[in-house]
C-alpha cells in the first residue's frame, strides 16, 4: 500500500524518489544465503517497482547486497557506521550493477542508498570522552567528520571510466541516507545533523519533530562538502584522545544489529499474540 501511495513520485521523477523500504530480518544479518531468499522473497512478494529491500551491512551483508543487485532487486543498506564498511558496501553495490548488465539487465531501473546512520556515533563518542574526561570540545563532532567523509567516499567510488561505462548504461550512483538525524543531546542545535549534512545526490530521513524544526528554524546552505580536511583532523584528534574509532563503529554496529533483531521480534510477538486472540474469539 505504501509503495501505491508513493508510485505517482516514482513514476514523475523516473524512479528517483518515491520509494518504501522493506527490511530483511535482522535475526539474518550474519547469515548470507538465507539474507538473499529473503531479499528476493520479498521483492516478489510486493511485486512494486519502487520497493527497497533493506539489508543490514554487516560482513556477511556485503555479498548479499551485490547478489542482490545483481539479480535486479533494488537495496537499502542500513545501519552503516564505519567509513571502511561504507566503502565496501559502496564496491559491492557497484559489483552487482556490473553482473546485472554482464547479464543483459537494465540498471535503470536499480536504485540503492546507504543509509549511514549519524547521531549514534556522537552518542558512543561522547559517552567514552566523559569517562576519558578533559576532552569536552570534541564532543558533538565525530558524526559530522564521519559523515563528510563518507560523502568524500561516494564522490570517489562514483566516478572514473569504470563507473562512467555503468553510468552510460543507466546506473544511478548509490546515495548516502543520512539516518538516526534527530539531536539525542540536547544541549545541541535541534537541527545539528540535517543543517551539516546538505549536499548533491543525498537523502535525509527525518522524525517528524526534526522536520519541522528544519521548516521554523533551519538555515539551508550546500554544507557537506566544506572543511573536508578538518573533518580528517577530526578522527585524528579523537585518536589522540584515546577514543578507539574502529571500536566505536563496531560496537555501533553489533548493537544496532542487535536492537533491530529484537524489534522484529517483538513485532512478530505482537502481531502473533493478537492473531490468537481473535482465533480464541
Amino acid at each position: 500500500d505504501a509503495c501505491d501511495v508513493l508510485r505517482p513520485v516514482w513514476d514523475e521523477g523516473k524512479g528517483r524518489d518515491g520509494w518504501v523500504s522493506l527490511e530483511v530480518d535482522p535475526n539474518l544479518a550474519h547469515d548470507t544465503p538465507a539474507t538473499i531468499a529473503e531479499a528476493a522473497r520479498l521483492h516478489a512478494l510486493v511485486e512494486r517497482p519502487n520497493l527497497l529491500i533493506k539489508i543490514p551491512a554487516t560482513r556477511e551483508g556485503l555479498p548479499a547486497i551485490e547478489e542482490t543487485i545483481a539479480a535486479g532487486i533494488p537495496v537499502n543498506v542500513t545501519l552503516i557506521f564505519s567509513l571502511e564498511r561504507h566503502r565496501e558496501v559502496a564496491e559491492a553495490y557497484v559489483r552487482g550493477l556490473k553482473r546485472l548488465v554482464d547479464g543483459g539487465g537494465d540498471p535503470s531501473r536499480i536504485a540503492s542508498v546507504a543509509s549511514f546512520f549519524v547521531s549514534r556515533v556522537d552518542t558512543e563518542a561522547d559517552r567514552r570522552l566523559d569517562e576519558i574526561g578533559g576532552f569536552d570540545a570534541l564532543k558533538g563532532t565525530l558524526a559530522i567528520a564521519n559523515a563528510k567523509l563518507a560523502y568524500e567516499t561516494y564522490a570517489d567510488v562514483f566516478s572514473g571510466p569504470a563507473w562512467e561505462k555503468l553510468a552510460a548504461a543507466g546506473a544511478t550512483p548509490q546515495r548516502c541516507l543520512w539516518a538516526s538525524t534527530s539531536t539525542k543531546n540536547p544541549a545541541y542545535r535541534d537541527v545539528l545533523y540535517v543543517e551539516e549534512l546538505i549536499g548533491p545526490d543525498t537523502v535525509n530521513t527525518m522524525p517528524r519533530e526534526t522536520i519541522d524544526a528544519v521548516q521554523d528554524h533551519g538555515e539551508i546552505k550546500r554544507t557537506l562538502d566544506e572543511d573536508v580536511d578538518d573533518a580528517r583532523r577530526t578522527l585524528e584528534r579523537f585518536a589522540e584522545a584515546g577514543v578507539d574509532y574502529e571500536d566505536v563503529v563496531q560496537t555501533l554496529e553489533r548493537e544496532g544489529v542487535e536492537k533491530f533483531a529484537k524489534s522484529f521480534r517483538e513485532l512478530f510477538a505482537d502481531l502473533e499474540a493478537k492473531r490468537d486472540q481473535l482465533v480464541a474469539a
